[in-house]
């Protein structure tokens, strides 16, 4: 229904439609479009299927986001550090943020493969030939590389990895990082929630208990 609602009143902005949103009022009805949030869980091997077909930016950019929470934007356009702590303004929300890349058992290579390159922009991420590493690059990369992961998974018989290749998405680098995380209040402070709630919701695989005997 927001999708809708966008779409309409763009359409009216354009001149297509002069007619209101249909569903005006609806909102305050007992009726409502309850979108349950996308389950979905990351585990080592449908990481690694993957992985294993991705060129180096590909992979700094699973590393990246899997290891700091970062949302796909913020993973793109973050910044090179000047030293060894990495400091991000969410795009979504304003809020910042700051990692020692120093603690990182992945991070400190792609700083120096970065800081090795000849590249005419400061995003941390970037193509080998020095350019940015936009939507579009990537999309191509993770098209790509996920294709191919589905081919070796299918030459080994193994349709259930097939099937979570094909319905991973690379924005799912977010959650596996909550998901890595010691527990639900780890993740919610990496992914930077106002509330544990909205990462027990949204997220999912972090709530870790422990038996009482």
């Amino acid at each position: 229904m927001a999708l809708l609602s966008i779409i309409w009143n763009w359409a009216r902005g354009e001149g297509y439609t002069a007619l209101p949103w249909p569903a005006a009022g609806m909102e305050r009805s007992k009726w409502r479009n309850k979108e349950k949030p996308r389950k979905m869980k990351v585990p080592d091997h449908l990481y690694e299927a993957i992985y294993a077909q991705a060129d180096q930016p590909l992979r700094d950019c699973m590393d990246l986001g899997s290891a700091t929470g970062m949302r796909l934007t913020d993973c793109i356009t973050v910044l090179m550090p000047r030293g060894d702590v990495l400091h991000m303004e969410a795009s979504k929300t304003g809020k910042e943020a700051e990692w020692d890349l120093s603690l990182s058992a992945t991070l400190p290579g792609l700083l120096a493969r970065r800081r090795a390159m000849n590249a005419d922009h400061l995003m941390l991420l970037s193509c080998p030939d020095g350019k940015p590493l936009n939507f579009t690059r990537l999309r191509y990369r993770w098209d790509t590389a996920r294709e191919q992961a589905v081919v070796v998974a299918g030459l080994a018989n193994d349709d259930d990895l097939v099937r979570a290749i094909r319905a991973l998405y690379l924005r799912d680098m977010r959650k596996r990082a909550a998901q890595k995380s010691e527990d639900l209040e780890a993740a919610s402070a990496l992914l930077q929630h106002s509330d544990k709630r909205i990462t027990e919701r949204h997220y999912g695989g972090v709530r870790k208990l422990k038996p009482v005997s």
